[in-house]
């Protein structure tokens, strides 16, 4: 995969938008530039059969209008059934080697925590992998203890090439640590949720990443 296609990679779910239409939340995100979203629908108001299908469908054609990869947390048989561009799974989920005979061609993505399951990610099939939680984060009830740069900055050095995405905690005011630690993109779900000016937050993401910073050396 694209290397770019991380740079700015959104996650969300209705229980994650509290005060504004979730579709409308993630138009605004799309429109200001985000470059890759994960619909991930949990928790105990999550949306459920029909209504839980027919809002990913609406996701997944708001994407498609911006060109932006659209990926489904977890649910395999549901991003099967529309398409999707592709699957993220974490440690709890169904082994990597599993999800990726099921799903084929589409895209990979798995959360590892450490050298060993990052190992296993790679053997397995995974495209790129998300490292984290980087700094405390509250948008996740499961999510482990923050982990810092520490990890992200070794997995960067042992594959200089894989796509690495960092998550947990991520904002404005701490972005440019992910960006000096090696990673191709930055996934953040309360960074843009919770903001009241989603164009400038996306905005001031993107600011210094290697892309921004590639494309400005060459000028």
């Amino acid at each position: 995969m694209k290397h770019e296609k991380l740079q700015l990679y959104f996650i969300m779910g209705t229980a994650n938008v509290q005060q504004r239409e979730p579709l409308v939340v993630l138009e605004q995100a799309l429109q200001a530039g985000i470059t890759m979203f994960q619909l991930r629908e949990k928790g105990s108001t999550a949306l459920t059969g029909q209504a839980y299908e027919h809002f990913a469908r609406q996701c997944q054609q708001l994407c498609q209008t911006y060109h932006v990869p659209f990926i489904v947390n977890d649910d395999v048989t549901l991003a099967i059934k529309l398409g999707a561009d592709g699957v993220h799974i974490g440690q709890e989920d169904l082994p990597a080697s599993i999800v990726r005979q099921q799903i084929g061609k589409m895209l990979l993505g798995v959360s590892v925590h450490s050298q060993e399951e990052l190992q296993i990610a790679l053997q397995d099939g995974a495209d790129y992998v998300g490292i984290g939680p980087i700094f405390a984060t509250t948008s996740k009830s499961d999510a482990k203890a923050p982990c810092g740069t520490q990890f992200l900055q070794q997995a960067r050095a042992m594959y200089p090439e894989l796509p690495i995405v960092a998550i947990g905690g991520i904002h404005e005011s701490n972005v440019q640590m992910i960006w000096e630690a090696g990673a191709d993109g930055v996934a953040v779900i309360s960074a843009i949720c919770d903001s009241e000016d989603i164009a400038t937050t996306v905005a001031a993401l993107h600011k210094n990443s290697s892309f921004t910073q590639t494309k400005t050396s060459a000028l």
